[in-house]
């Protein structure tokens, strides 16, 4: 058993291997009358019973308390540099939460801590009193977005880390002080400018995000996928992978959306929808079809598809080409013509992964699990193939040229030294191995001139 997720799923068969046989010998032993011929085995039963509960504390490995950046929550320049692995509900992360002046305290917590544990750290730190508390002004949880809409988290609530919304930040406050809540500047004030998607090449876009997404794919283990349809809200602290996953989805949305209403001029922005179709269709070459489909849906939006002006100065290549691609992305007939893409792709890809679940919660919706005290084996058998076959295998390389990733993750590091010189963050050796001397000296050249932390990246 290899993977990112390895740990999450021993952190649950560990679970399971506790009880599982002395279930099994309850069982038998209610059956004790039927089968005297099994004297034998039952006894040897009981005894490794025995030794599974005196060793299994013995062998349980100390948890890891590592703290990992949630690329969403806390950014690290240098965290696009590490290899990803799966998250469990026992990780703990850094995170942000606001203050009603905008103010914030990073704090350590769980990944499935609840939002009264969160209230509990943040309170600690800012060396809140029990009198306050006792006055009425305790603090409440909030959850605010770009567009001012907020909601009060009930102190119930769990992994409100992975589940938070494109642009949302977490806002400690008083209930006296929750109707003066207000987005953050940076969220409402968005200044329209050249960015670094305008001189990068669609290669280097395409590559990068499918690299990436595929770190966060590859962390997903198929359990989450039945876990997230079969027990919904209770099942959260199981699926954080794929909530990261589904995240990352609908920013890169969003950011396509952004970056071509941030063009003032007509013909920089139809140059950028040009590059953004050119991306989408090195993603499909690059069997990402998660970031395929979250650019052509971006590029569907509705503040897109108004855009006259920009679609008439589009090449007639790229119009025909991005319709080939509304064709494939059509939800007619079941995803027909995806569907048949996709199965003539090989491993390793990326599929689109809310279809998935939309093709379990069909299964799960459709037919009942117990029915008449009997367990439907055929729907769960049905669940776990279709479950197994889509994440893939994901023991396999990225699915993008070696080469192509080095560059990418190189350029990463150039904005790490170029903005934060004194990070002390180093380039792994063997991205050097893989990059010829004259690209190499290109590239610092390069990266010496960027200009600041870019959108075009989605700072990962």
């Amino acid at each position: 058993m290899e993977g990112p997720w390895k740990g999450l799923v021993m952190e649950k068969s560990g679970t399971m291997r506790r009880g599982w046989h002395r279930g099994l010998y309850l069982l038998i032993m209610k059956d004790t009358s039927l089968y005297h011929e099994l004297e034998d085995e039952i006894i040897k039963l009981h005894q490794l019973v025995e030794t599974v509960e005196l060793k299994v504390a013995d062998e349980t490995p100390p948890p890891n308390k590592q703290v990992k950046p949630l690329f969403r929550h806390f950014r690290r320049i240098d965290s696009c540099l590490q290899t990803r692995v799966a998250f469990r509900g026992s990780d703990e992360i850094f995170c942000r939460v606001y203050m009603p002046d905008h103010s914030y305290v990073t704090i350590r917590s769980r990944l499935s801590a609840s939002v009264q544990d969160i209230l509990a750290s943040v309170t600690e730190k800012l060396q809140y009193s029990e009198e306050q508390s006792a006055r009425g002004d305790a603090l409440i949880l909030v959850t605010m977005a770009s567009s001012g809409e907020k909601a009060v988290l009930q102190p119930s609530e769990e992994c409100v880390f992975t589940t938070l919304g494109i642009n949302s930040h977490l806002f400690a406050c008083t209930r006296d002080t929750f109707d003066s809540l207000v987005p953050l500047p940076e969220e409402i004030q968005v200044v329209p400018g050249d960015t670094e998607i305008h001189r990068a090449e669609p290669e280097d876009v395409a590559n990068h995000l499918t690299a990436f997404h595929w770190e966060l794919f590859r962390c997903i283990h198929e359990v989450e996928f039945v876990d997230y349809v079969f027990h919904g809200e209770r099942g959260r602290r199981e699926t954080a992978n794929l909530e990261l996953l589904l995240q990352r989805c609908s920013e890169v949305q969003h950011w396509v959306g952004t970056e071509l209403l941030l063009c003032e001029a007509l013909g920089k922005r139809a140059h950028l929808l040009k590059k953004l179709i050119k991306i989408a269709a090195i993603c499909k070459q690059n069997q990402d079809m998660l970031s395929f489909y979250a650019i052509v849906i971006g590029l569907n939006n509705a503040a897109i598809s108004r855009l006259r002006l920009t679609w008439e100065k589009l090449p007639g290549k790229f119009k025909n080409l991005f319709r080939k691609f509304e064709n494939l992305t059509d939800p007619c007939r079941n995803h027909k013509t995806y569907r048949e893409v996709l199965a003539k792709m090989k491993p390793p890809l990326i599929p689109f992964v809310p279809l998935i679940l939309k093709d379990l919660t069909f299964l799960h919706e459709g037919s009942k699990t117990l029915l008449d005290g009997l367990v439907n084996v055929e729907k769960l058998g049905s669940v776990t193939l279709l479950a197994q076959q889509q994440s893939g295998d994901t023991t396999r390389d990225v699915p993008v040229g070696r080469k192509a990733l080095a560059l990418a993750s190189l350029l990463c590091w150039l904005r790490a030294v170029t903005h934060e010189p004194q990070s002390g963050v180093s380039l792994p050796g063997v991205f050097l191995s893989w990059i010829p001397a004259n690209s190499l000296q290109q590239l610092l050249q390069h990266g010496r001139a960027l200009p600041g932390a870019t959108r075009a990246t989605l700072a990962l």
